[in-house]
This record gives C-alpha cells, structure tokens and sequence, in this order.
C-alpha cells in the first residue's frame, strides 16, 4: 500500500536536483518536471504537478502495451515510464528497420518505492508500507543531500550530421512530390545530429538544459545506461477523470531580445497561413484519433492555434479535448493516438510508411512520450522533442529535429526552423551552428 508524507524542503529549485542527482544510484528514474509553467487556461485541470519523481523500481514491465496494462491492472498504483515511437509497429502494421545506437526498449513503465510529488505549493512523498515507514523515508530524503553532483570533464564537442545539408534539401523535394501526388497532405520530417566517444554526466547536463530551456514538459530518464534528458515544450495527452486532453506544437518562430522583433516575430507565426494550415491539419488528425476513443460528440478544440512563448521559441499550440468513453480504458485512449500527430504527419500511417522511407535514423524514443499514469488510470504524458539521448556503454550522444513538410514549405527555411529547434542542445554543449 502507498502512504503520503509531507515533507518541507527549504528550496524547491535545489531539492529537485538532489532528486536528480540521486538517480545516479538507480537503474531506473523518471523526472517530469513543468519548471513553473502554469497549467494552460483551456485545460481545464483540476490537478496541476509541476514536478513528478519516481526513483527505485520495485516491479517493472516493457515493451508490450498489453503487458503494462494488466500491470497496471495488477497493482492499481503509481507507474512511470515511457513509449517509444517505434510502439506504431505495435499498433500498426509497419516495421522500423534502421539503426538504433541508444537501445531504449519500446516501452517501459516501473512501480517506484518513492515517488515525489509537487503542486507548487507542496511537496509530499509516496512510500510503499511494505518497504518503509516514516522514518526509514525521512531518513532516504536526508540521505539525498550526500549524492554525489560531480561532473565528467568532456572536451570539445564534435557533432556529425546524420543528414547533410544537401541530403535534406533533397529530400524535402521527395516529400512534396508525394504530397503533390496526393499520398499525405503534411509530414513531419526529422534528422538526426549525434557525438561518437562521448562521456557526459547526464544529470548535470539535464539541469543546464532546464537552465538555458526551462519548458512545461521538461524530463529526465534513466535506465540502466541509457539516458533522455528532455527541453519539450509539447504535451501529448493528458487524462484526468473522463477528460482527454491533447494540446499538439505546430508552427514555430525565433525569440529576439529585441522587443520589437520579438513582437514581429510573433505575429508573424500568429498571421502566417502556411503555419496555421500545418497546425490545422494535425489538430483535424488528432480530433479523428480522439473520435475513436471519445464519448459521441464530445471532441471539441478548446483553442484553435494559440500562440505561447518559451525562452528559445514561439509555439503555436491548439488544444483538443474529449470525453472517454464509459467502456475505454485509459490504454484504450493511447492506442488510439499513439503515435502524437503532430511527429507522423497526415494521413498518418501514410505518413509514417513514408518517414520510414526518408529517415536515415530510427527514432526510438525520439518524437515518443515519457510521462505517469496514477492508480485511477489518470495520466500525462509530453513530446520527446528537444531531447538529448545518450547510451553510455556505447559512449553515443544523440538528437533529432524536424518540422512539419507541406507543399508550401520552403526546404530552407525548414533547414533553418531545424537549428533553431536545436539551439538550446547546442548552447548546453558549446556548439555553434
């Protein structure tokens, strides 16, 4: 059974890195972590985490979707974890064959021993009674302030583009003669840059992350030797109650600190058709994929592409909501809109057959989701997007960028929104463009 204790850190910001800092000592740990952001408006929740921490798994399942539900089933207790995107095949009748060097699984979700949650306001801890009462917990959150924050020394960064320049640009005129030809309306089109012979500390590199990037659906992951540290700004659905909610990035443009141009900037993004129409299109995707899943007449979109700004970027953000229905479950829901539109395209498994065919990368988790799932089936789950990947065995740092290709695209402008997707990567490592 778990148990709730509250507990009083003395600094929110600093007791969340001892939290990260302590999964050096874990095989498993996962870390959402919202940095402030207020929920939006046109959610509508009732229950807002800015921070969820799981360390020290007691039981685990992976990759089958089937096999997380019934362990969900099984234990009616907190999970965290992850989906790859490589879960369409799952789905789907498609395959992934290129190569994939950080070696997640497909999915993976584990019961933590202690789990952290905070509002906010309050920051409380979930114990299992089977392994610890209330001392033997105050005891381990005292313990946490002797973990070890030390940080490997690495040198000059060398990135490899997995795509080149002219690569891209190629293959963005493929694409559109697809789209010309009628095959998919969009397609989100992504490549990969990437760091051979590399040791990095990944929970230092997750906090400067946080720090030059600071997002709503920021995570950390670590399994084993393999590691996400994650920028996202992108929800991918959220469950609370009945309620489903789906709030997918389409349509992208620059911060300036200049005023005035970083006005312009954003209403350009607000007036530009070519990036309403992307965004348009992916909310009419996700509201078919809610459809399936959904209440009769219940699919609504609550906002219609809004514009918000983070430090790197301005998004344009749409918000998607529907009632589940009586006889869905909460794995019923992700089923039906896994992968997030916003990272295949439309129509979506034409667009994923054809992002198999053009990407020279396997994504793994990469445009995949990390998130919880509460014993009630609750659940909120972000965009693997602006995300490093490291495989410490294999000394491998990865990540991948991309955009949404119309036939109104222009192949290097995309190039462009690709780097500057990729700035706040480049600034943690000394990168330049």
């Amino acid at each position: 059974m778990r148990k709730f204790l509250e507990i009083h850190p003395q600094d929110d910001l600093e007791f969340k890195q001892l939290i990260c800092q302590a999964t050096r000592n874990e095989g498993a740990g996962v870390i959402l972590d919202s940095n402030g952001f207020e929920s939006s408006e046109v959610v509508k929740a009732s229950r807002h985490y800015d921070f969820v921490a799981g360390l020290q798994s007691v039981g685990d399942c992976s990759n089958d979707l089937t096999q997380v539900q019934l362990f969900h089933n099984k234990y009616k207790d907190w999970m965290l974890g992850f989906l790859s995107y490589d879960v369409k095949n799952q789905l789907e009748d498609l395959s992934s064959g290129h190569t994939d060097k950080i070696e997640l699984p497909e999915v993976y979700f584990f019961r933590p021993r202690y789990l952290f949650l905070y509002d906010k306001k309050d920051w409380k801890v979930g114990y299992l009674t089977e392994y610890d009462d209330e001392d033997s917990v105050r005891e381990f959150i005292n313990d946490l302030k002797y973990c070890d924050d030390s940080e490997v020394e690495y040198s000059e960064v060398k990135l490899n583009h997995q795509v080149s320049h002219n690569e891209y640009l190629n293959a963005i005129e493929k694409i559109q003669w697809h789209i010309q030809r009628g095959d998919v309306y969009e397609l989100n089109y992504c490549m990969e840059f990437f760091v051979n012979d590399i040791q990095i500390t990944p929970q230092c590199v997750y906090h400067r992350l946080k720090e030059v990037s600071p997002t709503p659906f920021s995570s950390f992951v670590k399994y084993h030797d393999k590691y996400v540290m994650g920028a996202s700004p992108e929800r991918y659905l959220k469950k609370e109650g009945n309620r489903l909610v789906s709030q997918p990035i389409k349509g992208t443009s620059p911060r300036d600190n200049n005023p005035f141009i970083d006005k312009a900037n954003k209403e350009y993004l607000l007036k530009s058709e070519k990036e309403r129409a992307e965004n348009i299109m992916i909310c009419d995707l996700v509201r078919n994929d809610l459809s399936r899943v959904a209440a009769l007449g219940s699919v609504n979109v609550d906002e219609l592409c809004g514009i918000y700004s983070f430090k790197q970027v301005h998004q344009m953000i749409s918000t998607v909501s529907a009632e589940l229905r009586e006889d869905a479950t909460w794995m019923d829901a992700i089923k039906a809109s896994f992968p997030m539109g916003s990272m295949t395209g439309a129509p979506k498994i034409n667009a994923m057959k054809l992002i198999e065919e053009f990407e020279q990368t396997r994504r793994g988790l990469y445009s995949g989701s990390v998130g919880y799932v509460t014993p009630e089936g609750d659940f909120d789950f972000n965009v693997v997007i602006r995300s490093v990947l490291y495989n410490a065995k294999r000394r491998y740092m990865s990540f991948m960028v991309g955009g949404a290709i119309t036939g109104q695209s222009d192949a290097q402008r995309e190039y462009d929104e690709c780097l500057l997707k990729a700035s706040a990567i480049m600034k943690v490592f000394n990168i330049e463009k």
